[in-house]
């Protein structure tokens, strides 16, 4: 059996409510540079991997939100069909490191990948927009991670001027703290559970039951 975790997924969602105070507070103190509307969907198309609480959380409202249905069926199909493709591009990644390549040059090979979410609907819509994980909340305003500065592309920031600049190495921090617990408060048998991450399109198709969690004994099959 699986143990509550919703006091862990509260704490997630506050970390996600200053995420959005971020972005609305830039927003106000530089209106003509954040971008950011309706029927955008740059953001939609960016690579990135979700850390084991985000994860979880957005597998459940993708199921309380789409049950049963067609459209569950033709988001859990196109997800499987980006996570072929992020498999691909995830190994020409990999290679690269293998190869000796640059972690910064790793990383801007991976801000170049562009893949559509299968969460974006038609009309450049998302349709779990209010489970969204932070790394959508946040995009459109300068962010770093490990000493890599980022802005949207579409963003109105000039190059050469300062800006409040959001450090992402400190809120990953904080998303790997609560995975931990995850992993502490299931008793996992899995030690490495906390640190698995997967793109957005793993985290719809799979299924974190007792057996993928590690939870009790292992089967003998």
């Amino acid at each position: 059996m699986i143990p509550d975790l919703s006091p862990i997924f509260s704490r997630y969602e506050k970390l996600r409510a200053e995420a959005d105070n971020i972005f609305k507070q830039m927003s106000q103190n530089f209106p003509d540079c954040v971008t950011c509307a309706k029927g955008c969907s740059d953001c939609c198309h960016a690579l990135f991997d979700l850390s084991l609480v985000e994860a979880m959380y957005i597998n459940r409202a993708f199921k309380a939100a789409f049950d049963y249905g067609a459209q569950r069926s033709e988001i859990l199909t196109r997800a499987a069909a980006t996570d072929r493709k992020l498999t691909k591009y995830k190994r020409e990644l990999f290679l690269m490191e293998k190869n000796g390549a640059a972690e910064s040059d790793i990383m801007a090979k991976a801000a170049e990948i562009r893949s559509p979410c299968p969460l974006l609907d038609d009309n450049a819509t998302c349709l779990l927009y209010e489970a969204r994980p932070i790394t959508c909340r946040l995009y459109g305003i300068p962010t770093v991670i490990k000493n890599q500065g980022h802005v949207c592309g579409f963003s109105k920031f000039s190059l050469g001027n300062q800006y409040p600049t959001v450090h992402l190495d400190k809120i990953q921090a904080r998303l790997e703290a609560m995975s931990a617990e995850i992993a502490t408060t299931i008793k996992s048998r899995f030690t490495e559970l906390d640190q698995v991450y997967v793109p957005l399109s793993m985290a719809l198709l799979t299924e974190y039951d007792e057996q993928y969690l590690g939870i009790g004994q292992a089967r003998e099959d």
